[in-house]
């Protein structure tokens, strides 16, 4: 297929784009600089000009708590458009085929663990992220309406907490696992004999390897529409891709301290808040056409550490 890989510098896309390569695919992408997902004539010559088979929609625009609460305007328009502008100008265009990635947060605040599917708009959504959680939940609505009007082949994804090459490994504004990792590696370099974590280290998180996102990811996209109808509803058609288990954040950071050679101890600022007690995703709908995540949690965060070292030549010697 010729496949348009939207987002192919992010983690995610970079990954997808990687295992169309290899198993055959002509894989179209462009930079913000070539294209900018916010200008719609832009997109629509775009689409008109290249005319893909399919089209993966892995980019937004992403960030933490803080960017979030501090630019809401900006991450509820500019994902809304990068949908709309993707979405309507593949469909004018002629492409059947379309795999929107979505995020776990499109899911209410207080919901049952695992997270199923049928849990969409079924209560409030956590208020720091409420924007882009919309702009989410939208995006998978416009792939439903275009499929009941047009008769479109367009599907949409939820990942879990993903982690893996090409992550952030910020101090500031990086997500768990890599946070840790980082600060596990200076601690390690640095001899120091404590790492405080902020909270008790009760609370649950589940999370999945990139490259099992892709190939999860890939997996849908490949489902035949008979095998993909039968398993999901005209609107309620997203699927959860998750590893399935999750683990304490006690757990993760005496993993990672093992991983980078850390042999002090580990403690826990019980002062600073939990955040939600457990977020897991409910992948049976997933495993129920056949596909599992394959990449153990350790396996990953080995992988992800010696990709670190690799390609952070700064930190290598703190």
């Amino acid at each position: 297929m010729k496949v348009f890989v939207a987002g192919h510098r992010g983690m995610v896309g970079g990954a997808i784009a990687t295992q169309l390569r290899e198993r055959g695919d002509d894989v179209v992408v462009r930079s913000r600089a070539e294209l900018d997902l916010l200008d719609q004539q832009a997109v629509r010559a775009f689409m008109e000009s290249e005319r893909p088979d399919a089209v993966i929609l892995a980019a937004a625009k992403v960030g933490g708590i803080h960017a979030n609460n501090t630019y809401p305007a900006q991450f509820i328009y500019e994902n809304l458009m990068i949908e709309t502008n993707v979405v309507h100008q593949a469909y004018a265009a002629g492409v059947e085929k379309l795999l929107f990635l979505g995020s776990s947060c499109i899911y209410p605040r207080a919901v049952a663990q695992p997270m199923r599917e049928d849990a969409l708009l079924t209560g409030i959504l956590e208020p720091t992220n409420e924007p882009y959680a919309i702009a989410k939940i939208a995006g998978i609505k416009l792939c439903e309406s275009y499929n009941r009007q047009y008769g479109t082949d367009y599907r949409s994804v939820m990942p879990t907490n993903l982690y893996g090459p090409g992550d952030n490994f910020h101090p500031e504004n990086s997500h768990v696992l890599p946070a840790l990792l980082r600060r596990f590696h200076e601690a390690a370099r640095e001899g120091r004999d404590e790492v405080t974590i902020w909270g008790t280290g009760t609370p649950r998180r589940e999370f999945l390897h990139v490259e099992d996102m892709a190939a999860g990811s890939l997996f849908v996209l490949d489902l035949d529409k008979e095998t993909y109808q039968a398993n999901t509803e005209p609107m309620l058609s997203h699927i959860n891709v998750g590893y399935g288990a999750d683990v304490t954040i006690g757990e993760l950071a005496q993993l990672i301290a093992k991983v980078t050679g850390f042999s002090g101890r580990v403690g826990f600022d019980s002062s600073k808040p939990d955040g939600t007690m457990r977020k897991l995703m409910d992948v049976s709908r997933l495993e129920a056409m056949g596909w599992k995540a394959r990449i153990s949690l350790e396996e990953g965060v080995e992988q992800t550490y010696r990709w670190f070292l690799q390609h952070h030549a700064d930190l290598r010697q703190a």
